[in-house]
This record gives C-alpha cells, structure tokens and sequence, in this order.
C-alpha cells in the first residue's frame, strides 16, 4: 500500500469519522487491511493527537492554488468524505494546528487571532507546544455570548496550550454607533490590546459569509435592519469585525465602523492566515483573498478545488 493510501485511511478514521468497515467501503479494502494501514499509521508516527495530512495529491492541489492565487502558501487538508460542515472545519482546524504548533514555539512571538468555529477547531487539535514567551492576542473585541468559537475563548485556549499569555481586547465586538466604538477605541486599555494586536507578526483569521447563514447573525450579534443594510451594500464577506464586498473592497455600511478592531491595513503588514472549511465560504474566501491582506490559506480539498477552478 501506498503512503498516500495510508494517510487517506488515517484521515477518514479519525478525521472524517468513518467506522473502518465504512474507510474500507471508500477505498476498496478489506477491514483487515484497513486495520492494518491504521495500525501502520501510528506505527510510522502520523496519528499521534493530530494527523501528518500531506499526500501527493493535497501537495500538488496547493501548489497549484498558491500559483493560481499568487500568494506565499496554501495548506490543503484531505476531504473527510462527510458533506457535514463540522467535519471540514476540524479538517481544516487540525492542518492549521499543526502549521501553529511550528510558529507557536519560535521564541518571543505575538500571534493575533479572530474568532468562528474553524479557529475553535484549530485550538482543539493544538497539542505538544510550549512557549511561555508565546503572548496570543485577540484582533477584536468580544461576542456578547459566550462559547467556544468567541475570540477570548480561541485566544485563551491557544495561550493555555502553549503556557503562554492571553489578552483580550476589552470592547463589544460591535457597537451600536460609529460614534460608541470611536469612543471605545480612545479607551487606554483597548489602545493598549489593539497596539499589541498590531505588532503581531502572524495573524489568524476565518471568514464569514456575510449573510443570514453567517455565524454573525446566527449567534445575534447582528440583527435585522444590519441584515438589510449588508445586503442592499452587496457584503459577502466579514473577517475580523470588517465586512466586504466581491471585489474586496469594504462595503460602505456602518458596521465598518462599529466594530472596535484592528484594520485591513494592520493586517497588511502582518502575515496573515486565513483559514476557510466547507464549500459554502469559498466566494467569501474569494472576497477576502481579493482584499490584498492574505499570505496563506488553510482549506479543505473540496474548497480549494472551487477556488482552483474559479468557481468562487
């Protein structure tokens, strides 16, 4: 057997969550030998607590994306072989955990990251670092609930894993005026946590969808006449409290300036990874990817193909 058969079994065991019966169903094998190939797996040290995910195939589709969008790299994780989104975002979410693990130990570093349930998943799958010097930093201010995909929640959970620091941006993540947020953004302490957040050599960032299916809206921060406001300005992407259009442009609603972050020129003179699961983002992705701002995307096989193609 192959190592990219190896790799693939591995993948759709512990990632997409397949029974072996169900691996062997997929790629034509007995479920003895797709014991044997798992069994193997651990045996060649690519299933510890995360999966080495890199095959031909994936290497070859994020060469040839990276071409495609111009940009420094592209990370491609395996398709899960499940349509359900939750299994692209911890895809997605273990292939950028084991790209932060390298970055997360490099000395004296600040990381800034967003928020949304792919980062959540990247911060479940981060294992075996440590780096007390390591200060994780939110890149905008809190949700009003609480949960595991909020930007305190991710950035907390990152600094915890590594023995690092946390710190948070003491704001709402959308206030109800241009004129509040400005009045936030004047607050000693926020200046502090957006001054830390600029000086962040990487950043970390997923994108929405903009829309009524966004997590945004789902999660009620943003309501109706917003809805009607984005839609009529033709958002179809949000990232990091900033709300653009196809051509990745800010649109021109207010939200752009209600939302006490830092800007789209903060993240132009960081390194910024963008992290995109499940089909449904890919023309957000696009939207985002055409702001400027992006040095590397982390998708799944089946977004990057949509973007490879295009489609977006």
């Amino acid at each position: 057997m192959t190592d990219d058969t190896r790799i693939r079994a591995a993948w759709l065991y512990h990632v997409g969550g397949f029974s072996q019966d169900e691996v062997g169903q997929r790629l034509g094998l007995s479920r003895f030998k797709v014991l044997r190939l798992l069994s193997d797996a651990r045996a060649a040290g690519e299933v510890v607590i995360s999966l080495d995910h890199r095959s031909s195939g994936t290497l070859a589709l994020a060469e040839a994306l990276r071409r495609k969008l111009a940009i420094r790299d592209v990370l491609v994780a395996p398709d899960p072989g499940s349509a359900d989104a939750s299994a692209a975002r911890r895809a997605v979410g273990m292939v950028a955990a084991n790209w932060l693990r390298v970055v997360a130990a490099s000395g004296p570093i600040t990381v800034g990251v967003g928020w949304g349930r792919t980062l959540s998943a990247m911060a479940d799958a981060l294992t075996g670092v440590q780096n007390p010097q390591l200060r994780v930093v939110s890149l905008m201010g809190a949700m009003v609930r609480t949960g595991p995909e909020g930007p305190i929640d991710v950035c907390a959970r990152i600094a915890q894993v590594a023995g690092g620091q946390a710190l948070f941006l003491p704001a709402p993540f959308l206030a109800d005026s241009p004129e509040d947020a400005a009045l936030f953004m004047r607050q000693r302490l926020v200046r502090e946590a957006l001054d830390a957040a600029r000086s962040a050599s990487h950043m970390i960032v997923s994108v929405g969808e903009g829309g009524r299916e966004a997590l945004l809206t789902s999660s009620g921060v943003v309501g109706k006449a917003d809805l009607a406001a984005m839609a009529a300005a033709g958002v179809v992407a949000d990232t990091t409290g900033k709300f653009l259009r196809a051509d990745g442009t800010l649109a021109p609603v207010d939200l752009n300036e209600r939302t006490p972050a830092i800007g789209l020129a903060d993240m132009a003179r960081s390194e910024v990874t963008l992290l995109a699961a499940g089909v449904t983002k890919a023309r957000a992705a696009r939207a985002v990817l055409r702001a400027g701002f992006v040095d590397r995307i982390v998708t799944d096989e089946v977004t990057a193909r949509v973007l490879l193609r295009g489609e977006a």
